[in-house]
């Protein structure tokens, strides 16, 4: 297959530069030319001080904001400077900035990311979330990466937690929560143009407006598209996996008054990617959201969100896919007293799945519907202010393959001193049926070599954790260990020597380890960030079960990892970022340990100009990341440049 060229890229800002000439004639400007700054969280974000960078606010713990230093999880955050000075292209390479993630790329467009072990191209017990939409499909219960494109010039930050989450989040956040939040379409007024090209970034523009309708709405309109390159058969020949794709949407936040706020927001995609014996894969489609937001009092607040997602995915002569999702969820937040703050929300979530079988392989029935049904509640009790917090809650779920699941867990966050929190949890995870767990059949037609359990029931987790954080001046120090016993793990059964293979949960298991983050502002000009990960994990049959693999299908991750980041501001407007990762060896791939050095110089002549010249994996010529030797994909040293204009 002939790699593709640029046009796709350009094609895509020739048509949102149609869009922006239409949103000029739609969108007000305000007197005071407000449209016209750059993004004002980015300006506000360098003015910063030390102390007020290292106390974020962070949502995803407890569904409420919270200082990061104090909260009783593992969580990293990473910022929009952050994801800026990386030099990132995509959602997973900004991942990468995460030292509790276990990140790596797979091919041109598909990557492994997942917590605490576990890890693979269908990784399963990482939830993640885009603006408080779901992407997991619930094919497999994780993500196709490759149309997760979020605009990384519209993130305000990622907030990435390891270890359980599922008292508010539910199913399938089981070791860790990816939460993806955008700006404001306040903070990206005016005229955002921004493109770049390379060697394995081959192509890229972002057009973006922001402007007001009216009073009290602001909106923003945005097309993106790309161009990349293939990678490297094990041989060293090309893969022909290259891809492009093109993207937009729109966001509109409305104040309606003093009490009411409303968010719409919503993204259309397009995409085709190569492959090496076959007519190139198509994926599209699109998703809606739309929030509102009412504070009862001082003390109270109601919120509610819906959402509507298609997918669109087509491997000529293996699979094809279409799946609508819809999704409500309600949410109330109320103070009781002076020592209790309360959440409780409903959620109903409905699936329309239809699969289009191959000879290969078929899931039976082709379609179906799907329903989800939840509620939650968890209480934080400051048994002694500022000091001592308690936090009990609970998830009950009903789907349609088991019926009714609880899923508690239990938080205690104890501030001995000023500069330090020590935090504890143990909580109780489940991982639900996927079709692939009950309808997969291989091959399409019996005898079969591979049957769905009809059986299969949820994996189970029950984890422990014991953190400490430590802030104090310039230095942020966070630990984290923890141990998890898991129940019914993923297994392939055989009844006899000749009958079929067959889904089952024959399998059990432990993984235990820590985390260790530190931060450090040598000036106000200079920080270093490094992360350090030891993880083990251990996977065993029951008794009765056939399956002999010891896990080695269902995690493939490093034992340890370690990132250093350093992020310095140069005279005459100049910056420089460097990322450093060292992985360990994935030892059932056969994948070989690695290192790997990636470099953004970065220069602002005029306050409304960035250039940027990014150097990608400059330590090798190539490497790989993850695979087994005879499919595993290398990545090439790789350089690009950007430019972006605000106005």
């Amino acid at each position: 297959m002939a790699k593709t060229g640029a046009a796709p890229a350009a094609t895509v800002i020739f048509f949102t530069l149609g869009l922006v000439c239409l949103g000029e004639a739609a969108f007000a400007q305000q007197p005071d030319s407000a449209a016209l700054r750059p993004d004002s969280s980015l300006s506000a974000l360098k003015k910063l001080s030390i102390e007020q960078l290292m106390t974020f606010e962070v949502t995803s713990v407890s569904k409420r904001p919270e200082r990061l230093a104090q909260t009783a999880s593992a969580i990293q955050l990473i910022t929009a400077q952050d994801i800026r000075r990386s030099g990132a292209s995509s959602l997973p390479e900004a991942l990468r900035l995460a030292a509790n993630l276990q990140v790596a790329q797979v091919d041109s467009r598909q990557w492994a990311i997942s917590a605490r072990g576990f890890n693979g191209t269908t990784a399963n017990k990482l939830l993640v979330l885009i603006d408080g939409r779901t992407v997991y499909t619930p094919l497999f219960s994780g993500v196709f990466w490759d149309v997760e494109e979020v605009p990384l010039a519209d993130i305000d930050r990622i907030e990435v937690i390891s270890g359980p989450g599922a008292t508010l989040w539910g199913a399938n956040a089981v070791n860790g929560v990816i939460n993806v939040i955008t700006k404001d379409a306040k903070d990206t007024q005016g005229l955002l143009l921004s493109g770049g090209g390379g060697s394995e970034q081959r192509g890229f523009g972002t057009v973006r407006y922001g402007g007001t309708l009216g009073s009290t709405v602001r909106a923003r309109i945005y097309g993106r598209g790309f161009d990349r390159a293939s990678t490297l058969l094990p041989s060293g020949q090309d893969a022909a996996d290259g891809w492009h794709l093109w993207q937009g949407g729109f966001r509109m936040d409305w104040d309606a008054a003093s009490v009411n706020r409303v968010t719409l927001q919503g993204d259309l995609y397009d995409g085709r990617i190569g492959q090496l014996t076959a007519g190139d894969v198509g994926v599209s489609g699109g998703n809606v959201v739309a929030k509102w937001s009412h504070p009862i009092s001082e003390g109270s607040s109601l919120a509610a969100q819906l959402y509507y997602d298609r997918t669109h995915r087509h491997i000529p002569g293996t699979f094809g896919e279409d799946l609508d999702t819809y999704d409500v969820d309600v949410q109330h937040a109320a103070r009781l007293g002076a020592r209790q703050d309360v959440v409780w929300g409903l959620g109903y979530r409905l699936i329309n799945d239809r699969v289009a079988n191959s000879s290969m392989l078929a899931f039976l029935p082709p379609g179906v519907a799907r329903q989800w049904f939840s509620g939650f509640v968890q209480d934080e009790i400051a048994l002694v202010p500022n000091r001592l917090h308690v936090a009990l809650g609970t998830k009950i779920e009903h789907n349609d393959y088991v019926g009714f699941e609880v899923q508690p867990s239990g938080r205690v966050n104890w501030r001995p001193s000023p500069s330090g929190t020590l935090w504890a949890a143990v909580s109780r995870a489940l991982r639900s049926p996927s079709r692939i767990d009950r309808e997969l059949f291989a091959p399409a037609q019996p005898p079969y070599f591979l049957a769905g359990g009809p059986g299969f029931h949820s994996e189970e987790e029950l984890a422990y954790e014991l953190g400490y954080r430590h802030q104090r001046g310039a230095l942020a120090l966070s630990v984290a260990t923890f141990y998890s016993r898991y129940h019914g793990l993923r297994s392939v059964e055989r009844a006899t020597p000749t009958s079929p293979l067959v889904i089952g949960n024959g399998q059990d298991g432990e993984s235990y380890g820590a985390e260790v983050t530190a931060q450090y502002w040598l000036t106000s000009r200079w920080h270093v960030h490094a992360g350090y990960t030891e993880l083990r994990v251990h996977i065993w049959p029951n008794p009765g079960s056939t399956d002999t693999s010891r896990g080695a299908s269902e995690s493939h991750a490093p034992d340890r990892q370690f990132l250093l980041r350093s992020s310095v501001d140069l005279p005459g407007h100049l910056g420089l970022a460097a990322a450093f990762r060292a992985i360990d060896d994935i030892t059932n791939q056969q994948v070989p340990a690695y290192a790997e050095l990636n470099a953004t110089l970065t220069w602002q002549p005029l306050s409304r100009l960035d250039l940027s010249l990014v150097g990608q994996n400059l330590l090798h010529s190539r490497h790989a990341e993850f695979g087994t030797p005879a499919t595993r994909r290398s990545f090439e040293r790789g350089v690009y440049g950007t430019i972006a204009w605000r106005f």
